[in-house]
């Protein structure tokens, strides 16, 4: 009886496991610590979307159980704007479900489709519930490059005929948590073709589709003709209307896939509260101001953080999208690994963050920034920064990260 439990044997330590408390004994001795760790946003939910919340829970009826796959409104927002922003068109009824957040998605997707043993491919880097669902699920996980260049087909058909048994999904997540990487209308184009030729499904983690910042918007796989034969779309209103501890989200696309997690669901929840779901149908058909405003406060943090860490001594590459800077370890601190240097951090300058290897193995030369602080805070985190790296790690270039 004392031997841990089967699923819990697959989960590693919980890398922020190692990181919290020694944030929790700095804060408790009186240090002030600026944490870009977590990508929990901190700008305040739309007024418009928080009054729309208030109206509706005043009223009783709201209070009782809701629907595991949500309520018909909110399903029709969600298509509506699949519609207007892809082009994509989408029937709420077999082809959305609303989820508690992208993550219990993912995580009840996996639950929905993996028999032990079936094997998926899944980037690395990554978002770590892209691996571990299907860990937890009894799936075998094998690695993916998360960056989609010229290489990725390559190791795609590696990875698909060198499989036993034969894959059962592919995950992409573009534009990336953590990397920023993003994707065009080609790469999809190509590898919905591929998977339709090997019979894989496609599972698409596109929760970062409006926090942009080049002139273009990232695209949904499901723009490309025939991907609804095989596709699925997650999203979530976490970052794009600064909505994180509402957990609200959605699955779109192919109908078979829609069906088994609206199942599983059904079994395991009666989906968010009402007057939440009703408050996200006010921001989904809502205007578009409040998230152009989301997006130029990232952009201008980002912007910043760039620079002021690089006169600092630490070369952070350029995100085209998400609220994430993924950043090279500065070489005189490269032989500590991601893990320890966070850790160094943490107790030298008072700056959290998160470790790279938090995000697959391939990420422990990496740390993770995410934007969730004020200009001055950023600012400040750079000069306490400096102090450790002595203004030597780098010269304060740019440098882009691959499309």
């Amino acid at each position: 009886m004392s031997e841990v439990f089967h699923r819990i044997r697959r989960l590693p330590p919980y890398v922020f496991e190692h990181i919290n408390p020694i944030k929790a004994k700095a804060r408790a001795e009186g240090v002030d610590i600026i944490d870009l760790g977590m990508g929990n946003p901190d700008l305040p939910t739309p007024d418009h979307i928080v009054n729309k919340l208030k109206e509706t829970v005043a009223d009783p009826r709201t209070h009782r159980y809701s629907t595991s796959k949500g309520i018909p409104g909110l399903r029709k927002a969600q298509a509506s704007y699949y519609g207007r922003r892809f082009g994509v068109k989408l029937n709420p009824e077999t082809q959305v479900v609303a989820t508690l957040g992208s993550k219990e998605g993912f995580a009840n997707m996996a639950q929905a489709i993996t028999a032990p043993g079936d094997v998926v491919l899944v980037p690395n880097p990554t978002y770590p519930i892209h691996s571990f669902g299907f860990i937890m699920s009894g799936g075998v996980v094998r690695s993916m490059p998360a960056d989609p260049n010229e290489d990725f087909m390559r190791s795609l058909d590696r990875a698909v005929r060198h499989s036993i048994p034969k894959p059962i999904a592919l995950v992409l997540n573009y534009p990336a948590n953590p990397t920023a990487y993003t994707a065009d209308l080609d790469f999809y184009t190509e590898v919905v073709r591929y998977c339709k030729a090997n019979d894989i499904f496609i599972l698409s983690d596109l929760a970062y589709s409006e926090i942009y910042f080049d002139d273009v918007p990232p695209p949904s796989v499901l723009q490309v003709p025939g991907a609804m034969d095989i596709a699925v779309e997650f999203t979530s209103m976490s970052k794009t209307y600064s909505m994180p501890g509402w957990r609200v989200g959605f699955a779109v696309g192919n109908e078979r896939l829609i069906a088994a997690l609206a199942r599983v669901k059904s079994y395991l929840d009666y989906g968010a509260f009402t007057p939440i779901q009703v408050a996200a149908v006010a921001a989904l058909n809502g205007s578009d101001e409040v998230v152009d405003e989301v997006r130029k406060i990232y952009k201008h943090r980002r912007d910043v953080m760039v620079e002021s860490f690089g006169r600092a001594g630490w070369t952070i590459p350029v995100p085209r999208a998400t609220m994430f800077a993924w950043a090279p370890i500065p070489d005189q601190f490269a032989h500590l690994g991601s893990l320890e240097f966070a850790k160094l951090l943490i107790q030298e300058t008072g700056v959290g963050v998160a470790p790279g290897v938090g995000f697959g193995e391939y990420g422990d030369q990496y740390i993770r920034l995410a934007f969730v602080e004020n200009e001055q805070r950023i600012r400040q985190a750079a000069r306490n920064v400096k102090k450790l790296l002595g203004g030597k790690a780098g010269q304060g270039n740019v440098v882009p990260l691959k499309a």
